[in-house]
């Protein structure tokens, strides 16, 4: 049902995830490093590139990468040679962020693989990924050059909302999950989250309706002007009952408690298989406060056990779990937190970024996804 396996191509090290049922669609969560890293920019590009196409068309059959996200350890001086590449795989949308891997490379690469789906992009600027009774809808690097991080994140977020008007759905009736990448975070973090609160509140989502599972993080693009960036995905299809919402009441708050706006997590059931979506999360407890302030340690502790009770409220664990990103605000933390990660979860792909949660304290923090297979009466995914 869910096989990981490592494969060494050339410099490049892929840790992937395999995870399919009796119908037609398998899916494939990869996680793609430069084993070298005193390979020049380029030559890491390529190893990483050379890696994800020898999976692409030797591992898997009648697939295609409907997302894919390369983090860039020097964006300014990396996204144009980077850019430059990407016209040789048009197909899926591509996120770019400077997060730089923790690994000591300038380079890695998250992929996520269907099969058996069509991949088409629309007149509106989504990529639209349907089979059967569903499309999936995805955009990624959107920003808008505004003058500062609530007014960029406000025309992101209506353009979103224009984009799905024009593909037949509402940013309230169907998307599942967002990513904001925020420059210098401590200071434009605040900016972001107002522009989304309310634009949230006019898509018709508050507190007392839901939001979407968001991670809200540190990460920089090429212009030092765009000081918001976003990643967002979509359903069309989906029937009531299909989508549920995950809050762990004993273990986190919800987020309108500290005035933002996105749900812990977000459930997906179709047919065949449950799809779970974790926000980024930290070491926070049920009233909202930071736990373990200056302990890294008990940090990611707390940032595991959180994450774990999301997970069984969904009636997952993490077996279902088929990647992991690791967000750390000092690089000197690095060896600590990767120590705990490797011994509990020696196998699992997973990618260990530099990135700066949204408040300054919160020393680590994580997003993952759960798959896991199960039979209702709803279509296959």
């Amino acid at each position: 049902m869910m096989k990981h396996t490592e494969i060494i191509h050339g410099h490049a090290r892929i840790e992937c995830t395999l995870f399919g049922t009796d119908t037609a669609v398998a899916e494939c969560f990869a996680m793609i490093h430069v084993d070298d890293a005193t390979l020049t920019f380029e030559e890491q590009l390529e190893s990483v590139r050379a890696a994800y196409f020898w999976m692409l068309h030797h591992e898997l059959h009648n697939a295609d990468c409907v997302f894919r996200r390369y983090f860039l350890s020097d964006a300014c001086n990396q996204l144009s040679v980077l850019m430059a590449t990407e016209t040789e795989d048009p197909i899926g949308e591509v996120s770019v962020i400077q997060q730089p891997p923790l690994d000591g490379t300038k380079v890695a690469l998250w992929a996520y693989i269907m099969t058996n789906v069509r991949v088409q992009a629309l007149a509106n600027g989504l990529t639209e990924v349907s089979h059967g009774a569903y499309r999936h809808l995805w955009n990624a690097s959107m920003f808008r050059y505004e003058e500062n991080s609530e007014y960029q994140t406000r025309i992101i977020l209506n353009d979103f909302v224009m984009q799905l008007i024009e593909a037949g759905c509402s940013m309230e009736r169907n998307c599942i999950r967002t990513w904001f990448f925020v420059n210098e975070v401590d200071t434009n973090y605040a900016g972001m989250v107002k522009a989304r609160n309310e634009v949230f509140l006019v898509q018709g989502m508050n507190p007392r309706t839901h939001y979407v599972a968001s991670t809200g993080i540190g990460g920089r693009q090429a212009d030092p002007q765009i000081t918001v960036q976003m990643d967002a995905y979509a359903v069309d299809g989906l029937q009531p009952g299909q989508v549920h919402h995950l809050y762990a009441p004993t273990h986190l708050s919800r987020t309108s408690v500290y005035g933002s706006a996105f749900e812990r997590g977000t459930c997906v059931d179709y047919g065949d298989r449950r799809h779970v979506f974790i926000s980024g999360t930290a070491s926070i407890d049920c009233n909202g406060q930071i736990l373990y302030a200056g302990d890294v340690e008990k940090q990611t502790a707390r940032v595991l056990e959180n994450v774990e009770t999301l997970l069984t409220e969904a009636d997952v664990i993490f077996d279902d779990v088929p990647y992991m990103i690791v967000y750390l605000r000092d690089i000197a933390d690095h060896a600590v937190v990767r120590k705990i990660f490797h011994e509990r979860f020696s196998g699992k792909p997973c990618v260990f970024v530099l990135a700066a949660e949204c408040r300054p304290q919160w020393l680590v923090g994580m997003e993952c996804m759960a798959v896991k297979k199960i039979s209702t009466e709803y279509p296959p995914l």
